[in-house]
């Protein structure tokens, strides 16, 4: 496959994973209502990474499995499992906390927290507009912020564990694109879902010991964020940070806000604020600004 073609389907897979992703939230929202946070999001990952293991195993569907090392095993325990493990808290604690379409927003500044990982600042336009990229997608935030800071009405706490997940959600990718560079990134998305979920089992358990609501709309909803909301997302995600920059393909983050507020205004009937726009608005601008490589458009040295 030509490069042109290989990033035309790379670029295609993305686009599904936050639509899907989308859909994601606005059931992992509806769910948390009635379910713990760490049981919800504990439990769909535990399923979600063995489901994926075994097509990787047992099928040729995925492309050839790879029997891993002990070294390797840890590596992935350590950068994959422990850092999704921490995502996961943090991003269903959100979502109990406060409003689909702010946690969607938050995740959508993660390509900037990632450029900043991924470079240092210099006397350079590239380093200048990474840093103004930061600076924008900060001013969405507080944008965000500012009604919880004002406001009773707003939750600030589920306003800073989004923003944390924001970041931890960078620094999942980031691992992710470390251990991709020695193991299949489908193996790696599924044995960091997995050992995440087997991470959080503990407290998992702990959450349901006074019971958890069952029956068919529960299931069906945490079924369908398992294998549309993880097995199928995460594939397309992994597969993309094997061969793209992690800030690049964080890039597709800035859709996640689109694809979930139209999720959840159309199936929870959540609100579309005009804070939110205007964040938006800011987050929007600051990944584009991050992204696109001004010197070059408007031909202009590189340094100062």
């Amino acid at each position: 496959m030509s490069e042109k073609k290989n990033n035309t389907a790379i670029a295609g897979g993305l686009l599904l994973t936050v639509i899907l992703w989308g859909g994601n939230n606005a059931g992992t929202k509806w769910l948390v209502g009635s379910w713990p946070p760490i049981f919800t999001g504990g439990s769909r990952f535990l399923f979600a990474g063995f489901i994926l293991l075994a097509v990787l195993r047992f099928t040729n569907l995925l492309g050839r499995f790879e029997s891993l090392t002990g070294a390797q095993y840890r590596s992935l325990w350590l950068r994959g499992g422990l850092s999704l493990a921490a995502y996961v808290v943090s991003f269903t604690w959100a979502f109990k906390l406060t409003a689909a379409s702010h946690v969607a927003l938050y995740l959508g500044a993660s390509p900037v927290w990632a450029l900043l990982w991924e470079e240092r600042p210099r006397a350079d336009w590239s380093s200048l507009r990474r840093y103004g990229a930061a600076l924008l997608a900060l001013s969405g935030v507080l944008v965000l912020f500012w009604p919880a800071l004002k406001s009773s009405g707003t939750n600030l706490t589920g306003e800073l564990i989004a923003l944390v997940a924001s970041v931890l959600w960078a620094n999942f990718s980031h691992q992710s694109r470390i251990l991709a560079a020695t193991i299949n990134g489908l193996e790696v998305a599924a044995n960091s879902m997995w050992m995440a979920g087997a991470t959080l089992l503990p407290f998992a358990l702990y959450e349901v010991m006074g019971g958890v609501k069952v029956d068919a709309q529960h299931l069906g909803v945490q079924t369908f964020c398992i294998f549309l909301g993880s097995v199928v997302p995460y594939a397309f995600w992994n597969t993309a940070l094997r061969h793209w920059q992690t800030s690049r393909v964080l890039l597709f983050n800035n859709l996640i806000p689109l694809t979930t507020t139209v999720w959840v205004h159309f199936t929870l009937g959540e609100a579309i604020t005009p804070t939110f726009c205007a964040a938006m608005a800011l987050i929007v601008a600051g990944v584009l600004l991050g992204q696109m490589d001004w010197s070059k458009i408007f031909k202009v040295p590189e340094s100062f």
